[in-house]
């Protein structure tokens, strides 16, 4: 399966004909408040603004006046994209399709008076809500880690100025200077997505003359996405600088020291790092959490046919907070998520026509320049779940002029998708 600009952009419309019904005259606005501006929150802001032609009420809860993409943004550390390029603002959809960006922080939600408190103290009453809150840090995961510490060993699964951070590290390690990367157990934010982070990082060191550096991952995972590719991509483009070591041979992350970056393990101890990159567990937004929408220190269970809370039948609950059943927690699948929940509020605030659920996600991982892989599926409810009804993983021995064409995907895939949520 193949995808440019163009067919995301495509596939992602849906047409405004047949889909609305517009309110009553003189009848209020029903109200849709939107928690979280991520691919989740700002696709399904987008949505339901544009397609009920303005007879839903969408305010769009986020504090921060630009988006900083997780995705793309170890092509940031790899040196193929600037900043910028992973910085996205929300004007358009405050300008083009009428939703208030509240800029302001979700401190709490009153389900039961269907009411969001701010930090600000004021309030957002709402006839829905979808929150996309992402992840949250399980910060006691990683003994002797915290969030104090998160500067001197950067985590960067939360984009921006630990992106930015992270990059900077990076670029100071000198060569010969050892990395560790203390990868996440299952489930977690963009499965793919620490294994392109070596990759990316290989290639920065390899391409700057520190070609002596080791970078060693510690997983808590006996495997993970995309395994053999990756590994085969190391072997092939950064030999003797990468290694994977498993919980059976690094025997457990004993501790941590920030002040000395030192990783103690059951196996060996990495004294003096000159890197320590620490991805610790994952849970679902805190306010999802305080809002009892997640089992304690997990995350959201939803009918898969809506993306409706299992817990509240007000609340939709989109994107990485979610359990997704057979999709992985990545912006394509958010996307695609808050897709389905924008036609079901839609239906049920206007009485528009609902269309059956279907999901699709693809991730594609950069392993060196112009040799991208893949992984991906079309997904649709099943038995209570959101199941995969078709898969396909790039192949170890493909050609280079396919893995070529697959990096081209991805960054076609890339401008479309950030066009479908922000332009």
């Amino acid at each position: 399966m193949t995808v440019n600009r163009r067919q995301f952009l495509g596939a992602a419309t849906v047409g405004i004909a047949g889909l609305y019904a517009p309110a009553l005259v003189g009848q209020a606005k029903p109200r849709l408040v939107v928690v979280g501006g991520g691919p989740g929150g700002a696709t399904v802001s987008k949505y339901v603004a544009r397609d009920s032609q303005g007879a839903i009420n969408v305010t769009l809860v986020e504090p921060e006046a630009n988006f900083v993409t997780c995705f793309h943004s170890n092509l940031y550390l790899g040196g193929y994209k600037k900043f910028d390029e992973i910085t996205h603002s929300y004007d358009a959809l405050t300008k083009k399709y009428g939703v208030n960006h509240a800029r302001k922080r979700a401190v709490r939600i009153d389900r039961d008076a269907k009411v969001v408190h701010l930090d600000d103290h004021s309030t957002l009453s709402y006839d829905r809500l979808a929150i996309a809150p992402g992840i949250d840090l399980k910060y006691d995961s990683v003994p002797g880690w915290g969030k104090e510490f998160e500067t001197v060993m950067p985590h960067a699964w939360k984009a921006g100025p630990q992106t930015q951070i992270l990059h900077k590290r990076l670029m100071e390690v000198p060569d010969g200077g050892v990395i560790v990367m203390i990868a996440p157990p299952n489930p977690y934010r963009c499965p793919p997505g620490p294994y392109e982070r070596v990759s990316m990082m290989a290639h920065v060191l390899k391409t700057t003359g520190r070609g002596k550096c080791r970078i060693i991952v510690l997983d808590p995972k006996e495997s993970f996405s995309k395994q053999g590719l990756f590994q085969a991509g190391w072997e092939k483009y950064y030999p003797g600088m990468v290694e994977w070591l498993g919980p059976k041979i690094h025997d457990g992350i004993k501790s941590v020291d920030p002040k000395t970056n030192t990783v103690v393990t059951g196996f060996e101890t990495y004294k003096n790092c000159a890197l320590v990159n620490v991805i610790p567990a994952q849970m679902a937004g805190q306010i999802a959490q305080e809002a009892k929408l997640a089992a304690p220190g997990g995350y959201c269970a939803i009918d898969a046919a809506s993306m409706k809370s299992a817990a509240d039948p007000n609340i939709y609950i989109i994107g990485d907070a979610s359990i997704a059943g057979d999709m992985p927690k990545s912006a394509f699948a958010a996307n695609s998520q808050a897709k389905v929940a924008a036609n079901s509020i839609r239906g049920e605030l206007t009485g528009s026509r609902v269309f059956p659920a279907k999901y699709t996600n693809t991730c594609w991982s950069l392993i060196d320049t112009d040799d991208a892989v893949k992984v991906g599926g079309a997904y649709e409810p099943k038995d209570g779940k959101i199941s995969a009804t078709e898969t396909y993983i790039s192949k170890v021995d493909e050609s280079a002029d396919l893995r070529k064409q697959t990096q081209g995907e991805n960054m076609g895939w890339y401008s479309g998708i950030v066009a479908d949520m922000f332009s």
